[in-house]
């Protein structure tokens, strides 16, 4: 019987294609960040990835309206709202970034730093892929769990390249 009431109110499914936009924005200013160390086209760079950090802010704001809006949700809101601001979060450290480099007006970058624009655009990635996946969890469970697991190898790199940075700019 609950089934079947649950069936006649409204539901918001609009959140998988927003998520997914989001994820798209992330792995396109990850690429942005990847080209912007190497140094070329900076301004360019820069750039792309305010716009999309801002394109970002919008889709995060379409999903916060959603959460308040819908009576039902496809899963959690809680874990809806700690989803869209942890890849929120990711590119507006990409837009930190673009504001410290233009602080500093930095030209070139330490190759250490150009491995890490890789080791982002590999992350984003693996989060774009993931994120159509959880439409139906409980059929790409096996994949999902791959994803972490590369993703966990992937951010292990990650601390490696900064550590090894801190200790670089220490000597």
């Amino acid at each position: 019987m609950l089934g079947w009431f649950r069936k006649l109110l409204p539901r918001e499914d609009r959140f998988f294609d927003l998520f997914e936009r989001h994820s798209r924005t992330v792995v396109g200013g990850a690429e942005a960040l990847e080209q912007l160390l190497q140094g070329r086209d900076i301004d360019l760079w820069c750039q792309k990835i305010v716009d999309l950090e801002d394109e970002a802010d919008h889709i995060t704001a379409e999903v916060l309206l959603a959460v308040r809006r819908s009576f039902i949700t496809p899963f959690d809101r809680g874990d809806i709202k700690d989803l869209i601001q942890s890849m929120d979060d990711a590119i507006d450290m990409m837009h930190k970034t673009v504001k410290t480099v233009k602080l500093f007006e930095r030209k070139e970058f330490d190759p250490l730093m150009q491995e890490m624009g890789g080791v982002i655009v590999a992350a984003a990635k693996l989060v774009a892929e993931a994120i159509p996946l959880l439409n139906k969890v409980a059929t790409h469970t096996v994949r999902l769990n791959a994803i972490a697991e590369e993703v966990m190898r992937v951010e292990s790199r990650a601390d490696d390249l900064h550590e090894q940075g801190l200790k670089d700019l220490f000597r």
